[in-house]
């Protein structure tokens, strides 16, 4: 080895995850761009970056996505022409540093491709399911008062600990305490690190087993919700009145009937085609000894984007 060569630099794994999450996404465009590609019309490209074309295909794909409106087309082309071709560098990029060989990036280029092609399937297979009738609406609407016409609004006030502080005697002092103050005394008697928030929660927004906790609950009364790391020690400050009309309410029910439709035909497919087809569990891992449930359609797969009041049933003091 050289003493006097100059030393090389490797990336962070931090940098390193952020190239391979980019390449997969670049290469994954260009893989299904690929596909089925036919010789170009004249007047079809909009740029060449490096002899690649840029198609008004790929425009017209990139405002469709975008969902602009008419008269902004002109203005959001440009902008999205630009960063076509700053995706086409990128993906220039990429393919130099052979990021498009390595396993990782192959393995993400894979499943997002998986994804993609059963997504479309699904929404083939399933077409658009119709619109919930207003008849649909008004039903759901009278079957379900605690969302609607009698609905509550919950204000509550919480504090936000590190859950490794609730020790016995955080415990013991907050099963003492009478109010959230007394509790916020005795952590910062003690050098507790907390931070207060408030917020307002109504019934459509809970889970019904959470509501009707809440609502047996009186005024002031705390209770815990467990969330890793942290915990939220919430009390009630008070509970009002909320009520919403049908016709208020009926544009988010219709949205919910539709979205149930459309995830409950889903999942009869998916189960169809469970039913059909040979599945075999070669490795007995902990996961595959479980009876298998069926998985969500690709179509219906969404985040959990729930608070964690939202979650915090089991959680409850």
């Amino acid at each position: 080895m050289n003493p006097t060569a100059p030393r090389q630099v490797r990336p962070s794994a931090r940098a390193t995850k952020t190239r391979l999450a980019c390449a997969a996404a670049l290469l994954l465009a260009a893989a299904l761009g690929g596909c089925g590609d036919k010789e170009k019309k004249p007047g079809q490209s909009l740029a060449s970056v490096n002899g690649e074309d840029i198609t008004v295909m790929q425009l017209n794909e990139e405002l469709q996505r975008a969902n602009v409106q008419a008269g902004q087309q002109e203005a959001a082309s440009k902008q999205l022409l630009e960063a076509l071709i700053d995706r086409q560098l990128l993906l220039g990029e990429a393919v130099k540093d052979k990021l498009d060989r390595d396993p990782k990036v192959v393995q993400a280029v894979e499943r997002a491709k998986a994804l993609i092609i059963a997504q479309s399937y699904m929404q083939k297979r399933l077409g658009a399911p119709a619109k919930p009738s207003a008849a649909e609406v008004a039903d759901y609407y009278q079957k379900n008062p605690q969302f609607f016409a009698q609905r509550k609004q919950f204000d509550m006030r919480e504090l936000i600990i590190a859950s490794n502080e609730l020790d016995a005697p955080a415990k013991a002092a907050i099963d003492a305490a009478k109010s959230l103050d007394e509790v916020a005394q005795w952590l910062d008697a003690h050098k507790v690190k907390f931070a207060r928030t408030q917020l307002s929660r109504t019934g459509a927004d809970l889970p019904p087993e959470l509501s009707a906790k809440l609502l047996d609950m009186p005024k002031g009364q705390l209770f815990i919700i467990r969330e890793g790391e942290r915990s939220l020690l919430i009390s009630i400050a008070e509970v009002k009145d909320a009520a919403v009309t049908l016709e208020a309410a009926a544009p988010q029910i219709e949205q919910f009937l539709f979205n149930k439709r459309n995830k409950d035909a889903a999942d009869a497919e998916v189960k169809r085609l469970r039913a059909a087809a040979k599945i075999e569990y070669l490795h007995q891992t902990g996961a595959s000894k479980a009876a298998p449930a069926a998985p969500a359609a690709p179509a219906a797969a969404s985040g959990d984007g729930k608070t964690a009041a939202e979650r915090g049933v089991a959680g409850l003091k």
